[in-house]
């Protein structure tokens, strides 16, 4: 799949998320086999750009990856001026926000709020796309509600206003994360347009991908919460994608050293404070599945250092073993 002058080593990517695609998250998840990791979403508001959660977000030290940044906003020339920052900081794509349902996202008539309203759609994918010389994606929900599913209006309003691809997730803004995601719209939407299509929502499994991939017709799938506390899993669909056939799983080994290294990752790029609380989130999804994790993550979750945290890891792995 390509966007633009730029060609995804698979036609696998990684959801933007809030609070969890930073730069450590990123590295991993391209590590393990995703074409592309969108970073986490950046207000266009100028006024939180030099906050220390803003200046993480904008950091694209070392990445080896496209690095594609997705903005959020309501004003077209506010998002046009945060296009232009971030490529300024580095952005090779430009991703705007139409998707999030979150509700201190959307009372600022922010995030897939606007797509009740498609002139406005227009005029901002019109602004950021004129304002920046780098390819610019949107991604999308299928509507506000059930009962105004308008994601292939919105679609074409993105393509004739250049746009070049689109992430669909299945789903509705009303319908939040609830219920199972629906891809007869994105098959719709793949449909209506020519640009590249990127199907999204509960594809969890490799055979959850192949099964949408085939279904929608999509270029492309993005993979978000099924990421969190398993990122080897763009390993398996890119294995099964090309192979037809399911991977042996990652060793227990490899597997508990890339949970170290991800930790202490986390540790270098937040400091030793943020590191740390941060760690615990993930480290909990990294042993929800765990009967013998409950405890530990109880425990794990009142250490207050980074040493601790690595030693009490380095501890729980070799008691498991």
């Amino acid at each position: 799949m390509e966007i633009g002058p730029y060609n995804l080593s698979a036609p696998l990517l990684v959801a933007p998320m809030a609070g969890v695609t930073d730069r450590p998250f990123r590295a991993l998840c391209l590590r393990m086999g995703a074409g592309m990791a969108v970073s986490e979403m950046m207000s266009s508001n100028p006024r939180v750009w030099r906050s220390d959660k803003s200046r993480r977000r904008m950091d694209h030290e070392g990445e080896t990856g496209i690095r594609s940044v997705q903005i959020a906003g309501a004003d077209p020339e506010l998002m046009a001026d945060a296009a232009r920052y971030n490529v300024d900081q580095g952005a090779q794509i430009i991703d705007i926000n139409m998707g999030c349902p979150a509700k201190k996202v959307n009372k600022k008539m922010v995030g897939s709020a606007l797509l009740q309203f498609p002139e406005l759609v227009e005029s901002i994918v019109s602004a950021v796309v004129k304002a920046v010389s780098v390819p610019v994606t949107l991604k999308i929900r299928t509507g506000w509600d059930p009962e105004h599913r308008n994601g292939v209006q919105i679609a074409r309003i993105a393509e004739d206003c250049g746009i070049r691809a689109l992430a669909v997730h299945g789903r509705t803004r009303a319908c939040m994360y609830r219920g199972e995601a629906e891809y007869d719209t994105i098959r719709a939407v793949k449909q209506a347009v020519s640009i590249p299509v990127i199907a999204n929502g509960d594809i969890d499994s490799p055979e959850k991908a192949r099964f949408v991939l085939d279904y929608t017709g999509a270029d492309a799938i993005m993979i978000g919460r099924a990421a969190q506390g398993r990122p080897w899993i763009f390993r398996e669909i890119r294995h099964y994608l090309a192979q037809g056939t399911t991977p042996a799983p990652l060793p227990k080994d490899q597997e508990r050293a890339m949970i170290r290294e991800h930790v202490a990752a986390l540790h270098e790029f937040y400091g030793e404070v943020m590191g740390v609380r941060i760690a615990r989130k993930h480290v909990g999804w990294y042993l929800q599945e765990s009967d013998a994790g409950r405890d530990f993550r109880s425990d794990f979750n009142a250490l207050e250092a980074a040493g601790p945290q690595l030693d009490a890891l380095e501890q729980y792995f070799a008691n498991i073993a």
